[in-house]
Formats: C-alpha cells, structure tokens, sequence
C-alpha cells in the first residue's frame, strides 16, 4: 500500500485521532505525525498556553501554516486538531493533499475520554458537555465535507478502527483490488 497518498485524520477532541493515527502509520509503515504536537514542539509551548498568550486567533494561524507544512510531506499519517477545519483554507488544502478520514464520535464518548484530560483549552468551563455540543453542531458538517472517509470510533478498539481505515481507503486507491 505504499501508493497511498497522504492519510488525513480530522474529527473532535476525543475521536482518537493521535492514537489511531500511530497505529496507522506504523500498520503503513509511515510517519505519523500529530498537527498539535507539531506546534507544540515549534514554540516550545503547550496549547493552552498558546491560547492564553495569542488567543484562538493566534494558534489558528500557526495551526494554519503547520497544515501547510505538513501536507507538502508525501506518505504520511496526519492527525489534524479539533478545529483544523474551521478555516476553508485548511479544508481545501487537507482535501488536495492527501485522503481524509473523518473519525467521528459523539459527544457522549468525548466527555468520557476527555474526563481528566486538562490540555483542552476550550473545555477549561464547567459546561463542557454544552461546549462539546456547540463544537459538534459546528464542526461535523465541515469534517464530512472534508472528509474522503467517514469512520466510527465509538466503543470501538483503535486496532479495529485501523483495520477498517486500511479496508476502506483501499477501494478507494483502487476498487478492482478491493474487490479481489
């Protein structure tokens, strides 16, 4: 499967992006690389600090150029953040450079798996649930307008959610084979 192009991981916080992404990349023996982590890294700074100092605003510039950078890379794994598809530049270079799973969860599933999890600037409000759920109604139309592929995560395994990734983007490279 090495003629694959760029594998593309969109969806909400707590989909699973980064822990299927690894799995993927290494299934495909590819680079897994995470947006988020990716500025991290960069700046030398957590996210939420980020969002303290610059504001959204802020980080979604620097969440726009490192989209840029990273989807120049060929035969990747990519996992974008929660609101990479906000700005219609990212949608339309996620969608020219590579396949785009959207990893969808509810919102049910993400209060579960962001419980404890204190790195989510937007969450930092006692009204998560209603946060996650304004997200939600935002945010899932532009995902599976992005998105080549829609796939399931909820009370799934990350190794089941791989296995169909692998199956479905397939027919799309190449139906014949698919079917074989």
């Amino acid at each position: 499967m090495q003629d694959l192009p760029n594998l593309i991981l969109v969806g909400p916080m707590g989909a699973g992006k980064s822990t299927i992404g690894r799995l993927l990349a290494a299934e495909l023996s590819r680079d897994f690389l995470d947006s988020d982590h990716e500025i991290q890294a960069r700046c030398g700074a957590d996210i939420p600090w980020i969002f303290d100092v610059e504001g959204e605003a802020g980080f979604r510039q620097r969440e726009m150029q490192m989209i840029e950078e990273l989807t120049a890379l060929e035969g990747v794994v990519l996992a974008t953040g929660g609101g990479a598809v906000l700005r219609e530049e990212n949608r339309r270079r996620l969608r020219e450079r590579g396949t785009v799973i959207y990893l969808f969860t509810t919102v049910e599933q993400q209060l579960k798996r962001v419980a404890k999890d204190r790195n989510r600037p937007l969450l930092q409000r006692p009204d998560r649930e209603q946060v996650l759920r304004e997200m939600f109604e935002l945010r899932d139309p532009l995902y599976r307008a992005t998105a080549d592929v829609v796939v399931r995560t909820d009370r799934r395994s990350p190794r089941g959610v791989v296995n169909e990734i692998v199956r479905r983007v397939q027919r799309i490279i190449d139906p014949l084979q698919a079917k074989a």
